[in-house]
C-alpha cells in the first residue's frame, strides 16, 4: 500500500475511534449495545488490517471490509442501542471482553479472506478473472494467510471463552445459553479445521466452508442474541 493510502486509513481509524469514545462511555457505565459493539469490532478489524498491511499482503481485503465497516458505523449513528455495563468490571471480565472482541475481529478478517478466496477460485475455474483480483497475492499465499488468521483468532477465542467461564452463574437468567452453545460449537469447528490442516492438509473449498461455518456460528451466538435481547425484547 502507498503512504497516502496508509495515512487515509489511519485518519479513518482515528475518527472512528473518536466516535466510539464519545458514544460508549455513559456516565459511570459503558454502553455496549449491539451496534456500539459491532462498530467497536469493526474498528478493531481496521486496526488489525492496518497493522497487518505493513508486513502481510492484506490490502486486498479492504475491498470488502471497508464498506462493511462504514455500514456498521452508520448503523451505530442512526440506530443507537443501549446495554450498560459498569466501568469497574472485574479484571477477569475485562479480559474476557477484550479477548472476545479481538477474536471476533481476527476471525471476521479470516471470514472475509475466505470469501475472497472463494470468489477468486470460482472466477479462475471459469476463466473469468476480475481486474480487482489481479492486485491480490497468489492463491497459496492467500490460503496460508487465512490459516494464520484462524490460528490467531482461535487462540484469542479460547482465552476469551475460558476467562468468561468463571463468571457464568446461571446461563438461563443471564440470557447466555444461545451465546454459550453457539460459541462452543464455533470453537469446535475452528479446532477441527486447524486439526485437519495440520494432520490432513485440508485446504481449498473445504477450508473455506469450515471457516465461514465457524464465523456464522460465532456471529449468531454473540450478535444474534444481542439483537434479540436489545432490539426485539428490549432487555438492557
Amino acid at each position: 500500500p502507498t503512504p497516502p493510502t496508509l495515512l487515509l486509513l489511519l485518519l479513518a481509524i482515528l475518527l472512528h475511534g473518536l466516535s466510539l469514545w464519545l458514544r460508549i462511555p455513559v456516565g459511570s457505565h459503558l454502553n455496549l449495545g449491539v451496534f456500539n459493539t459491532a462498530s467497536l469490532v469493526a474498528w478493531f478489524i481496521v486496526v488489525v488490517l492496518l497493522l497487518g498491511m505493513l508486513t502481510r499482503p492484506l490490502a486486498g481485503l479492504g475491498l470488502l471490509l471497508l464498506p462493511l465497516v462504514m455500514l456498521t458505523l452508520l448503523l451505530d449513528l442512526l440506530l443507537p442501542g443501549q446495554r450498560l455495563l459498569p466501568e469497574t468490571l472485574p479484571a477477569g471480565m475485562q479480559l474476557h471482553i477484550v479477548f472476545s472482541l479481538a477474536a471476533y475481529g481476527i476471525l471476521s478478517l479470516a471470514a472475509v479472506q475466505a470469501i475472497v478466496l472463494w470468489l477468486e477460485d470460482r472466477l479462475l475455474r471459469r476463466k473469468r478473472p476480475l481486474a480487482a483480483f489481479r492486485f491480490l497475492p497468489p492463491l497459496q499465499t492467500m490460503e496460508e494467510l487465512l490459516f494464520q488468521l484462524i490460528a490467531l483468532g482461535f487462540f484469542l477465542l479460547s482465552v476469551g471463552l475460558a476467562s468468561g467461564w468463571s463468571y457464568l452463574t446461571d446461563a438461563m437468567a443471564q440470557h447466555l445459553v444461545h451465546k454459550m452453545v453457539l460459541s462452543m460449537i464455533a470453537w469446535v469447528v475452528f479446532a477441527v479445521l486447524l486439526w485437519g490442516r495440520w494432520q490432513r492438509g485440508w485446504r481449498g473449498r473445504l477450508a473455506i466452508r469450515y471457516t465461514l461455518a465457524g464465523f456464522i456460528l460465532l456471529m449468531l451466538g454473540y450478535f444474534g442474541s444481542k439483537v434479540v435481547l436489545e432490539l426485539v425484547l428490549h432487555r438492557v
